[in-house]
């Protein structure tokens, strides 16, 4: 990794579908007062030749608020994706998918900007994120 760590992050992320290209938009799930997330890039994503840089659950993104705040919006902040839609495939077999796409609102170290997260998280997610994963209800 580099030099500077890897902020919030624990653990080894698994390889998974990627269901959120940039230019995609999904809910803000944390009571931070933002609701709508649009995806600018994906952190840690090399590149290759007119593909998109795309984000799956526990991945952190660089976004701003659609809709939301006055205070949120126009500006650039990271975020965790925390659930989903496109299905994909865990290691044990099994395929899982969610209703929504939605993340939560962090900062370079993966604090949470809000202190509660509505519905359900992608355990992947809370595997990689401590603090995402003490703030969640229900993690699946």
């Amino acid at each position: 990794m580099s030099k500077r760590g890897r902020g919030g992050l624990a653990g080894n992320k698994l390889k998974m579908t990627l269901g959120l290209p940039c230019g995609a938009v999904l809910n803000c799930c944390d009571n931070s007062g933002a609701r709508n997330l649009y995806i600018i890039s994906v952190k840690g994503i090399g590149a290759r030749l007119n593909r998109l840089p795309a984000a799956g659950v526990g991945d952190m993104i660089m976004a701003t608020v659609k809709k939301g705040k006055p205070e949120l919006r126009k500006k650039v902040m990271p975020a965790v994706v925390v659930r989903q839609s496109k299905p994909w495939r865990r290691p044990d077999g099994i395929y899982l998918y969610f209703e929504d796409n939605a993340g939560v609102i962090v900062n370079a170290k993966g604090e949470m900007k809000g202190s509660a997260i509505t519905g359900p998280v992608g355990k992947e997610a809370a595997e990689l994120w401590p603090r995402i994963a003490s703030n969640s209800g229900v993690v699946m």
